[in-house]
């Protein structure tokens, strides 16, 4: 077990890891608000719609991205924590290779049967179906460029190196602004304009990854030997997680794809803004995975249960706490806020807003338990049962489309499910790990009600008192930050993360 000295270093670097991610987290954001109203005006409306549907047809691979990324990451940060760098350098040469033959296959997948669906199932306005393959085959090659891209970010993140990340990352979001300004001064068609453009900042972005990779770390450069028995290992485990991804996959790029069909290309574009808005909020939650969920493998794999247990709990609060002081504001008064951002909203924006926010929620909140069922290694039960859950979601949401409710159902229908997936999340970990539910609900669920009920009222108070004006969104915003924050500090922190707290900020102690 380490020792007290040991758990403070860590407790010091997962501070510091999260604040360099927060830094680049709110340059990429205001760099990503800024480039999507652009987007968005530069594309029109039906545009934007055509690229959500047509690339969402490629976007439901990104399951694998998901699913062989978090193998990959699990196998790189256990090796690194055993320091066989020979070992290590294995793990690393097999992953590439395992990335490049999804890729391969993702393209030969997407040229034949994506090109079906494109041409028989999809509903495209007239004169717009040769942009629409454009933007298949555009978003087929940056899917692969970044599939072959995630052994070099994960071995960056294993090696706790954020500040790295931090830079490589504001430096693809400012790829992206420009590919923004190429759109709005092109002559030519500019959906076609746009996939292109983001094929060559895909490639410049994750280039930089792979250079970085192999100039700083032993294991991504000299001989790489594949190991088939490893490629197996991986693959696997991969393949269980898949199951997760996958039902995620089917319930928000399958939905969408409902959406087409039932409802037509601007409902799609109203869920585009929707799932922007998510992004936004979801790079918040993500900074603190990405600096906690290395300590949390580590901690587990070599023995020390209790922290590790301690890290589920306390990820489960700080990831709640700091979405919904973000959603709180969206929650009271998303039409004011997305009118401030875009200018022209699509119909349903701020509804598909607001139902989104509050699934990302209960979605994401409970994700640290699937960090621990990867760190214990036995994933099988956990997947089987979670994602035999939330796979309830597509078939319900279908139903309710075909019975002729309207298009935000499909948002009630994921909550409802996602909910019973959290307590099988938590039923199973407890059966696998010995993870104590009791302590989850006594130190994460319970203090995050000391966040909700403050701000909402409050937020909820000056909501119903004041007149519909840009000045009411701020005034939302700062008093359920304050609301939050009173709350927090009241009822949700403990003694020791109040000390921890005093000792950062002067006029706190």
């Amino acid at each position: 077990m380490p020792v007290k000295s040991d758990i403070s270093e860590n407790s010091r670097r997962l501070a510091r890891n999260t604040l360099m991610l927060y830094i680049r987290m709110f340059v990429m954001m205001l760099i990503g608000l800024f480039t999507y109203r652009i987007i968005l005006r530069a594309l029109g409306v039906s545009d934007y719609g055509i690229y959500s549907a047509v690339g969402g047809v490629v976007t439901v691979f990104t399951l694998l991205t998901n699913t062989v990324a978090s193998a990959i990451t699990r196998y790189i940060t256990v090796g690194l924590g055993a320091g066989d760098r020979d070992r290590l350098r294995t793990v690393f040469a097999t992953s590439v290779a395992i990335m490049a033959g999804f890729a391969l296959l993702i393209a030969a997948i997407t040229e034949t049967g994506g090109l079906w669906y494109l041409h028989h199932k999809m509903i495209i306005p007239d004169g717009r179906m040769q942009a629409a393959e454009v933007v298949l085959h555009t978003s087929m090659i940056v899917l692969a460029v970044n599939l072959l891209s995630l052994p070099f970010t994960a071995v960056i993140n294993a090696h706790e190196h954020m500040g790295a990340y931090a830079y490589l990352s504001i430096f693809e979001a400012i790829l992206k602004l420009a590919v923004a300004a190429g759109v709005w001064y092109a002559n030519a068609d500019s959906l076609v304009v746009y996939a292109w453009l983001l094929v060559a900042a895909t490639l410049l972005a994750k280039g930089a990854y792979a250079t970085y990779s192999i100039r700083r770390y032993e294991e991504c450069r000299g001989r790489w030997r594949v190991e088939p028995a490893l490629a197996r290992e991986i693959g696997a485990f991969a393949g269980w997680n898949f199951l997760g991804s996958g039902a995620y996959m089917l319930n928000t790029q399958g939905i969408n794809q409902l959406l087409n069909i039932f409802f037509g290309v601007r409902m799609n574009a109203a869920r585009g803004v929707a799932d922007k808005v998510e992004q936004v909020v979801r790079q918040f939650a993500t900074n603190i995975a990405l600096a906690l969920n290395p300590q949390l493998t580590k901690s587990f794999v070599g023995g020390d249960r209790k922290y590790a247990f301690d890290l589920v709990c306390k990820g489960s609060k700080y990831y709640f706490w700091i979405l919904w002081i973000l959603a709180v504001p969206f929650l009271t008064d998303a039409e004011t806020l997305l009118g401030l951002w875009l200018g022209e909203v699509p119909p349903e924006a701020a509804v598909f807003t607001r139902l989104t926010l509050l699934c990302f929620l209960i979605d994401f909140t409970p994700g640290t338990l699937n960090i621990l069922e990867q760190a214990n290694g036995r994933i099988r039960k956990y997947y089987l049962v979670t994602s035999g859950v939330a796979v309830l979601c597509f078939p319900i949401t279908y139903a309710a489309f075909k019975l002729g409710a309207p298009a935000w159902s499909g948002y009630v229908a994921y909550m409802c499910v996602y909910v019973l997936k959290a307590v099988a999340m938590l039923t199973v970990a407890h059966q696998d790990t010995g993870f104590p539910v009791g302590t989850y609900v006594r130190k994460a669920l319970l203090p995050m009600l000391a966040a909700v009920v403050p701000s909402g009222a409050a937020a909820l108070l000056l909501w119903r008192l004041l007149p519909c004006e840009w000045w009411r969104f701020l005034a939302t915003a700062a008093a359920g930050a304050i609301g939050a924050a009173g709350g927090i500090w009241l009822f949700g922190l403990t003694d020791g993360e109040k000390s921890f707290v005093k000792s950062k900020i002067p006029f706190l102690r």
